[in-house]
């Protein structure tokens, strides 16, 4: 016996989604949803998956447990477990949590000198982020105004990047070198010149400048920028007409330098 109609209807209300919502998401009209949880009308394989892709859950569990079944007392699943709800709760508290060490600009200095050094890391304070995929990740406070509009006092989560060749042209990415230390930076590439990284501000009135990548300790592609509230830079039109006319000449100037 499918048990498909009455998990999605559990599934739908255990979020909170309306009908119209739901097919929303799945991709198919409302009518459907509602056939579905009436038992009218069988879901096809490819709403299926799309739905044990939302719930983390196999086709064998949507359709052959009942997942409104309680894990605390008596009645469990056709396969002898616990509620939908109690495993999830159970995949949480086994997952391993994502540490992020942060790095404040006061510590910029120590962490140049102690990056490679678990016992300096593991000094450092730690928070999580539940949206971030896995992955080694780090966070680091920027000061300045070379990265507007992105204010001063951000803090910039970025995931480990293992390799040099991995970096991915026009993207940001925290820079930690001997020469600059620890920057934030949008990177281009120029295959003529493999040893070297240009960092762009995103502030043209600063200069582009290039590293060697030899000089490179650590490089960490942006993920997140945590900004504290009502902080956001704004503009003027004599400013932002003057920045337009230095990124041109920028662009210029680097037109001919490729060229």
């Amino acid at each position: 016996m499918s048990h498909a109609g009455k998990n999605l209807r559990y599934l739908r209300k255990l979020r909170g989604w309306t009908q119209e919502e739901f097919a929303n998401k799945l991709n198919i009209k409302r009518s459907l949803v509602g056939a579905y949880e009436e038992e009218r009308a069988e879901p096809r394989l490819e709403v299926l998956e799309v739905i044990c892709g939302l719930f983390k859950l196999s086709l064998d569990e949507l359709l052959l447990e009942d997942l409104t079944a309680s894990g605390s007392g008596g009645k469990t699943t056709s396969s002898g477990g616990n509620s939908y709800l109690d495993k999830r709760r159970q995949m949480k508290m086994s997952g391993e949590v994502q540490q992020i060490h942060f790095v404040p600009v006061k510590a910029a200095a120590g962490y140049l000198a102690g990056y490679a050094d678990p016992e300096f890391v593991d000094e450092l304070n730690t928070f999580t982020l539940p949206m971030l995929a896995p992955g080694q990740y780090r966070a680091f406070e920027i000061i300045g105004d070379s990265m507007l509009p992105t204010p001063s006092g951000s803090v910039i989560v970025g995931e480990k990047v293992s390799e040099i060749e991995d970096v991915k042209s026009s993207n940001t990415y925290i820079v930690i070198s001997k020469s600059e230390g620890i920057v934030y930076k949008r990177i281009m590439r120029n295959n003529k010149l493999k040893n070297k990284l240009t960092l762009v501000s995103d502030n043209p009135i600063y200069e582009p400048y290039n590293v060697n990548t030899e000089d490179v300790l650590e490089v960490w592609k942006a993920q997140m920028v945590i900004t504290k509230a009502n902080t956001q830079q704004l503009w003027d039109v004599n400013q932002l007409a003057g920045l337009v006319n230095n990124l041109q000449e920028q662009v210029s100037s680097l037109k001919k330098k490729v060229g």
